[in-house]
């Protein structure tokens, strides 16, 4: 890569983390939104989401609150991750890319995807234990070596920047 292509690339990561940042919490505030809605008007949220209301739907309504508070619970983990990441991309761009912190960054990315994936996982769940034929909740859950991966890796990143950050204190230390 030319010296001349890093500061464009560090700008538009920047930018795209800027973004999905304010994203993440307009996705927070809207689902925040339709739970206050489906607390203190369920029968027009019923009626505008087609949820029947018959017996046999009777755990439907409750089971996509409860994805909705778990959907809000998503947010903070999410705006997290964005955070550090956008908190790496600036040591990168300032020259400083092993530092401790950096390693301390990773691992709270791993952990957090960690738990972005098992949130992901009860979400499925509960959408496949309240769905029914009439009235589907399509959220589903399917096994991803890549997801899993990604933690792993996320995981072995941050002992590589840890031990670069050791390097380099200890280079520092002999010159």
């Amino acid at each position: 890569m030319t010296p001349q292509l890093a500061p464009d690339a560090f700008v538009v990561s920047r930018k795209v983390l800027a973004i999905l940042i304010r994203l993440n919490i307009v996705a927070g505030v809207l689902i925040a939104a339709l739970l206050v809605a489906s607390l203190l008007a369920k029968g027009f949220v019923m009626q505008a989401l087609q949820i029947p209301g018959d017996a046999e739907h009777v755990a439907l309504f409750p089971g996509m609150q409860l994805i909705m508070v778990l959907g809000i619970v998503a947010v903070p983990i999410t705006h997290a991750v964005l955070s550090e990441l956008l908190a790496i991309v600036e040591t990168v761009r300032s020259g400083e890319p092993f530092v401790v912190r950096n390693a301390e960054r990773l691992k709270r990315i791993a952990w957090a995807v960690l738990v972005l994936e098992v949130l992901h996982l009860v979400i499925a769940g509960v959408a496949s234990g309240v769905s029914t034929p009439r009235a589907p909740i399509d959220i589903t859950w399917d096994f991803s070596i890549a997801r899993w991966l990604t933690v792993l890796l996320l995981f072995v990143l941050a002992r590589v920047f840890e031990s670069g950050a050791r390097m380099r204190a200890d280079l520092e230390g002999t010159v």
